[in-house]
């Protein structure tokens, strides 16, 4: 007689992920819904079961400090505070006399409407949405964590702890002993000690907020109690203009075509074109660096003069090689669309090649010389939105349609590594799309071997394209990494990406059907690692090597043909 064999917590992983898409999608299309409702608590449910890395200890009844700080980096200033959240679209928020809230980490536009709502605007997808939601179910958790803590019964009575905290947040100015007095009482609360607490405090302090770690745990306690005892509740609604909107690519679309026109316009639209989907800064700085400070390279050395230019203090030197770039061949483009998406153009037969760490093909005449199209980082669907629409031919009212000489389309990103740590390199030879079925593979022009004398690990094999990387837990990447899929990493766009190129050049035809692609990612956190997620911080001048090597091998591929 077979006996079924119980799920494996891969599997229990899989279709808690797969139970958080669903519900975000029925509540998208239903308009609203209260984090204490049905709906609400199966978001919460299922974000528990899954226990993903990058929340820590968000399942146990003790507070999530990294955690919270990762999610708050990527959630409006003051969040905390508000009762109502209005997912929008872009409505012309931006000609009101509301500040624009920009969250640190995250480029999305949020506006404060009142003391009770904030309003937050997605213009790039769906990916967005999950990203959103899944951040304010974490939220919404550790809410009612402080608040089981602190109330003594449903009638709203409250610990001795939590009064003290009232009486000294809402002082102005906190001498020494207020502070400590507070994280001594919220030590009780949260489950943490005071040494972690003391931490936390400075951690999530601002200059022009220095208590905000108090008041962040203040109002998420006293939004939770509110719920229990006055039935006052929070809700989360998305706009009909929102729902109406959302996936025919309005943004992508204006953001292509404004691309495509100055393309046209500089006479670059017949051009061999190499998409390039990178930061704003690495190609302008491999191009022109050595050209604009070459003295600094060579008695610095350049990767050292590479971390200069990355560096916040040393606006200075930045400018310096900008303002060249920009009078030898390259045209900015800031985003006007909604996408968030800024571009930079080279027309490289501007370069001084006698100066540049670059060699041309030869006996290349200047219609023959590559034209560079740097794009910022696009965020999960939002990818394959706009490199689809940026792959159509050009039309002009009713002039013939034009088709972009596109070459080759080379993706440089941060991912989460499975084997290895930060800085180190992934070479995919294929994108699988969790949750679907399916799976690109492809010919990377990039090899291991490109990178050997990097002294970094370099890591070839598939890559996994996630839904979201908060929703990722150990013993599901762990199931990737074993099986025979052979997964060295994860990631949000490669799967969208590629579609596009597939869907351009084998379906529709509107690029070469021998586009090349150039993949490769560093590594901003091993998930599978204790202290090594995305939450436990940035890379800082650890990413600057792995830039620059992927940069420099990608413009070294795209000049030498």
């Amino acid at each position: 007689m077979n006996t079924i064999k119980g799920r494996t917590r891969a599997q229990e992983s899989t279709n808690a992920i797969e139970r958080m898409y669903i519900t975000m999608r029925h509540l998208f299309n239903r308009g609203f819904y209260k984090p204490t409702g049905v709906s609400g608590d199966t978001l919460r449910e299922a974000l528990l079961e899954l226990r993903p890395e990058i929340y820590g200890s968000v399942a146990e009844d003790k507070a999530e400090l990294n955690g919270l700080m990762y999610v708050l980096d990527r959630l409006p200033i003051g969040i905390e505070e508000c009762r109502y959240i209005n997912l929008i679209s872009d409505e012309g928020y931006k000609e009101s006399h509301f500040k624009v809230i920009v969250p640190p980490k995250r480029r999305r536009n949020c506006y404060r409407v009142d003391e009770e709502q904030m309003n937050i605007e997605i213009t790039r997808g769906r990916s967005d949405i999950y990203d959103i939601l899944t951040h304010l179910t974490f939220l919404f958790i550790e809410s009612h964590k402080i608040s089981k803590n602190v109330l003594v019964n449903k009638s709203g009575e409250v610990t001795r702890d939590w009064t003290k905290i009232e009486n000294i947040v809402g002082k102005k100015k906190l001498t020494l002993a207020e502070r400590e007095n507070a994280l001594i009482h919220l030590s009780n609360i949260l489950g943490r000690t005071f040494d972690e607490l003391l931490q936390a405090h400075k951690t999530f302090a601002t200059k022009e907020n220095p208590e905000r770690f108090l008041s962040i745990m203040y109002w998420l306690g006293k939004l939770g109690i509110e719920e229990v005892v006055d039935e006052n509740k929070r809700s989360i609604t998305f706009s009909p203009i929102l729902r109406e909107r959302l996936g025919h690519h309005i943004h992508g679309e204006i953001w292509a075509n404004t691309i495509k026109k100055t393309l046209k316009k500089e006479e670059l639209l017949g051009r061999p074109i190499h998409i390039i989907s990178a930061n704003m800064h690495s190609v302008m700085n491999s191009i022109y660096a050595p050209i604009v400070i070459n003295k600094e390279i060579k008695s610095k050395g350049e990767y050292k003069v590479y971390e200069m230019l990355s560096d916040p203090n040393n606006e200075e030197l930045r400018e310096k090689v900008k303002q060249y770039a920009e009078k030898n061949g390259m045209i900015s483009i800031p985003d006007t669309s909604g996408t968030n998406i800024d571009v930079q153009i080279f027309d490289t037969s501007k370069i001084n090649y006698a100066k540049a760490d670059l060699k041309l093909k030869e006996h290349l005449n200047n219609q023959e010389k590559p034209v560079l199209f740097v794009m910022d980082y696009a965020f999960g669907e939002q990818a394959y939105e706009t490199i689809d629409e940026l792959l159509k031919p050009y039309k002009e009212g009713k002039h013939k349609e034009e088709y972009l000489n596109v070459v080759s389309v080379s993706i440089m990103g941060k991912a989460g590594i499975l084997e290895g740590g930060k800085g180190d390199l992934m070479i995919p030879t294929s994108h699988i799309f969790e949750g679907t079925a399916d799976n690109y593979p492809f010919h990377n022009e990039l090899k291991v071997s490109d990178f050997e004398e990097s002294e970094l690990k370099v890591f070839e094999g598939a890559m996994v394209t996630v839904l979201g990387t908060s929703l990722q837990n150990r013993d599901l990447l762990k199931f990737f990494h074993d099986s025979t899929w052979n997964v060295i990493g994860l990631e949000m766009e490669g799967a969208h990406y590629q579609k596009a190129v597939q869907s351009a050049s084998k379906i529709r035809r509107s690029i070469r059907e021998d586009v090349k692609v150039r993949y490769a990612y560093y590594a901003s956190d091993n998930p599978l690692e204790t202290g090594s997620t995305l939450a436990s911080g940035g890379l800082g001048i650890t990413g600057v090597k792995p830039t620059y090597l992927i940069t420099k091998k990608i413009l070294e591929q795209i000049f030498e043909g």
